[in-house]
């Protein structure tokens, strides 16, 4: 006889409780190549896990994405550790993923090669951009845990190299989950706080690859390279290279050998000082002597003389300048004078007054206008007759004039 049937929600949730308490369900590792991977906007992370014979549903929760010092991509061999868990309401079930390893090689050794990588492509390495240690600092900021080993290790060294250099300890975590964003914070505030600072010192003691992993994060690696003062890397031991080490200005394999590289000996200075000074005088008495030995070879008497003939020579070719501008002012004036009297004379002879001295006269109409034509006046008319040394009022007792005159 068949057994009642119960609902769809009936079965699933059998089903889920029958899964999620499986021990060996609840604390499962699965290997499979990444596919369908999908980011979600709240931060969960949805992809499937498959293999050449089947696939299954995973999820990974934002806290544990977030957690992961690399990317996940499509193709990628993991081994994913988690639990079964079942979707009553669509009757799915899916791996929901705890913690997540790389196949091959480590988590932490891939997300290293991967922003190297990265870094790398865009050019952050290059030497082109590495800033020049200064020879003779007068300021050094350490960034670095203040109270490791390290931090009195380098003021030690430095202190002994040349006392008159100031050392400024900026303290900052140097490990953990919020190192590199304390790292890059110090970086930032200093170039801010201290732009007169010659010299950065950023780093800390030796540890494992995770204790040292702040100096791999993509955050610090983009302060370092932004950074307007000199850096010089100092993480770790010697066989400790970092993403800071390939950024930096300089690498330093210790924090000691950081100190040793930006600190100037003080004796040095002093002896190089002396030397340079030495030298310089030495090169002043060589160009006196030069400069004196030179003067000797000249006769004075000789070189007089060819000054004042070479001003004498000057002198001459000044002189026939001035003639030649002197007679070529004379010329112009000649010319001008000669255009004023021709103008002169053109206007005398037009002028009215030299013409009625030979006896002719004008004749005005009643009007006061001249007139050249008879032919204007009709009998009766007033007119005037204008000499050279009178005029005479007439009227007009006859009007006799030419033919052709009359006709026009």
């Amino acid at each position: 006889m068949a057994i009642k049937p119960i609902r769809v929600s009936q079965v699933n949730s059998f089903i889920k409780r029958v899964l999620q308490t499986d021990p060996l369900l609840g604390n499962i590792s699965v290997i499979g190549e990444i596919a369908n991977l999908k980011h979600h906007s709240s931060g969960h992370v949805y992809f499937t896990l498959k293999d050449e014979n089947s696939k299954l549903s995973c999820f990974l929760a934002r806290e544990q994405a977030l957690s992961l010092h690399y990317q996940l991509e499509e193709g990628m061999e993991i081994t994913a550790a988690g639990y079964i868990y079942v979707y009553e309401r669509g009757g799915t079930y899916s791996l929901n993923v705890r913690d997540i390893n790389v196949e091959g090689k480590g988590n932490l050794a891939v997300a290293y090669e991967k922003l190297r990588a990265k870094l790398e492509a865009e050019g952050l390495f290059d030497e082109r951009y590495k800033k020049p240690i200064p020879l003779f600092p007068k300021q050094i900021v350490v960034i670095t845990s203040d109270t490791g080993a390290a931090v009195q290790d380098i003021i030690k060294i430095i202190s002994a190299k040349n006392d008159q250099i100031r050392v400024i300890v900026y303290p900052c975590l140097v490990q953990g989950n919020e190192a590199a964003a304390d790292i890059s914070k110090a970086i930032m505030e200093v170039n801010r706080l201290f732009p007169e600072t010659d010299c950065l010192i950023v780093g800390r003691g030796g540890g494992s690859m995770e204790e040292l992993w702040a100096f791999n994060e993509e955050v610090v690696a983009r302060s370092i390279f932004l950074s307007e003062i000199p850096v010089i890397s100092a993480v770790g031991h010697e066989s400790d290279v970092t993403i800071a080490d390939y950024v930096a200005d300089k690498r330093a394999a210790t924090p000691t050998d950081a100190a040793d590289i930006a600190a100037s000996d003080k004796e040095a200075l002093q002896s190089l000082a002396k030397e340079t000074a030495r030298i310089l005088r030495r090169s002043v008495d060589d160009i006196l002597q030069k400069a004196e030995e030179k003067t000797r070879r000249y006769d004075m008497n000789a070189m007089k003389t060819q000054i004042l003939d070479r001003l004498r020579w000057k002198s001459l070719i000044i002189e026939n300048h001035l003639l030649e501008i002197e007679q070529e002012v004379k010329r112009i004036l000649a010319l001008a004078e000669a255009k004023t009297e021709k103008a002169k004379i053109e206007l005398t002879a037009a002028n009215p007054l030299e013409i009625m001295k030979k006896g002719y006269g004008l004749i005005l109409d009643q009007e006061g206008r001249i007139s050249s034509s008879a032919l204007r006046f009709t009998q009766g008319d007033s007119l005037t007759v204008i000499f050279k040394d009178g005029k005479i009022n007439c009227h007009v007792d006859r009007v006799r004039g030419s033919e052709n005159e009359a006709e026009k």
